[in-house]
């Protein structure tokens, strides 16, 4: 039987008094109160398993789990006790943990072609000092991203090429260039464009939406033709689409790669790994070259999230979570196509086949994708107890209950679609629209 949830009291006073003490009213842009409808939680309490409770007491299916970070569920036993076994030792100290080796091997030894690793605590670290090093490495200025990737660090170098770039000077915005998602023409034309100029390519090695199949191994190619690096931000699809991530799946090595989100089911651990030739560089071991600053933090490698790190890796390499991880996916999928199918919404509903991150497209009675529409469906659903945004993100927590439950809630929430389609969003949806968080004005 779904969950009926309008109550938000608790939620509505924490929306009230929140802003005054934190800018954007969160520590994540995309956890903030634009980003969801009006009548949604506004600050969550607990998480157990795949399920969230908020201020009010009450109870979602959990689809995003933690921003994809968590990856085998919240609260995940063997993990916290692996962490509670390492806490009363202390977590930082004046020399590095002992685990810091530990985990450097047993990482490294799930991902091909790389021989050295640094950990840090969120993915901006590790992107920024991956792009620094491919700097210091070629000697060149010019870093390549798709222009079209939502995000990839709030450092300047990428911030200063989205609409939000008040602050970053124009001389920092115009040392990145940018070009078409998997496209392979857009980024020969970008070499060509800016002969000897790239340092490096930085891209998702895969979407939630089909990209060419042979577009990753053609792309590493080009960048070494153009003597630039190759960097996979594997921050998403790491954990998700295999172990380690979509550059074993695909066989190709990458210069640099930059993992977190899954790594530590939900703790701040994120990594960056690479062909010894190029990390050597970061180390202090070259007598006498010059010295690249590459990552010094003093919460970089606190021995609780290394702990957690290692519970992680061996939850995936004894147990089949990507297997269990991708079957929720498919099952999803399948579920909630039927129901659209059913509901006779083929035209204005898509749910993209990709069993690892399910995506759904709402458009409006013009077949065009519409947020006002996409707002309405999170609503219907966060009233019907699943806490959504577009996407649902498998943990090894989810069960085939937890897809019946996002199956019913979803279609149960259809006939509003449907009237809205006949009447517009604005006579059922409450409050406005979410917001792109990349936007020029608030």
């Amino acid at each position: 039987m779904l969950r009926k949830i309008s109550r938000f009291e608790k939620s509505d006073r924490y929306r009230a008094r929140i802003h005054d003490l934190i800018p954007g009213g969160a520590h994540t842009y995309s956890k903030g109160d634009d980003q969801f409808p009006a009548l949604a939680p506004a600050a969550i309490v607990r998480g157990q398993g795949s399920h969230v409770w908020d201020l009010d007491g009450n109870e979602f299916l959990d689809c995003s789990m933690g921003l994809t970070a968590v990856s085998l569920g919240h609260g995940y036993q063997p993990v916290v006790q692996r962490i509670m076994e390492e806490l009363p030792n202390g977590v930082n100290f004046q020399r590095p943990s002992y685990l810091e080796m530990e985990l450097a091997e047993r990482f490294l030894s799930v991902v091909p072609g790389h021989d050295m690793i640094k950990f840090g605590k969120n993915g901006s670290t590790v992107t920024t000092a991956a792009v620094k090093i491919a700097r210091g490495y070629t000697g060149r200025k010019l870093i390549a991203f798709p222009g079209d990737h939502p995000f990839y660090s709030y450092d300047d170098w990428f911030i200063g090429k989205t609409q939000c770039n008040l602050g970053i000077p124009e001389e920092i915005q115009d040392l990145s260039v940018t070009f078409k998602s998997y496209d392979l023409q857009s980024l020969e034309d970008l070499f060509n464009a800016y002969p000897g100029q790239i340092a490096c390519v930085i891209t998702e090695p895969e979407k939630n939406f089909p990209i060419p199949e042979n577009y990753l191994k053609d792309a590493i190619a080009l960048a070494h033709r153009h003597g630039a690096l190759f960097i996979a931000d594997e921050m998403i699809t790491g954990f998700k689409t295999a172990l380690p991530g979509t550059s074993k799946l695909r066989g190709v090595v990458p210069d640099l790669s930059t993992w977190g989100k899954g790594m530590g089911n939900g703790f701040s651990i994120c990594a960056l790994t690479g062909t010894r030739e190029v990390m050597e560089l970061g180390g202090i071991r070259r007598e006498g070259q010059e010295k690249l600053f590459l990552i010094s933090t003093t919460h970089g490698a606190e021995s609780h999230t290394l702990a957690a790190g290692l519970a992680v890796l061996h939850a995936f390499t004894s147990q089949d979570v990507i297997g269990h991880n991708l079957a929720i996916g498919d099952r999803l999928v399948s579920h909630c196509r039927n129901a659209v199918k059913s509901a006779r919404l083929q035209e204005n509903i898509e749910v993209v086949a990709c069993p690892w991150q399910p995506l759904f497209m709402f458009k409006n009675a013009g077949g065009e994708i519409d947020n006002g529409f996409r707002t309405l469906m999170l609503q219907e659903m966060i009233a019907r107890g699943v806490l959504f945004q577009g996407i649902f993100s498998p943990c090894f927590s989810h069960d085939s209950a937890d897809v019946d439950y996002f199956t019913e809630a979803f279609a149960d929430s259809l006939p509003v679609y449907a009237r809205a389609l006949e009447d517009g969003f604005e006579k059922h949806l409450v409050g406005p629209p979410t917001r792109p968080v990349f936007r020029k004005l608030l």
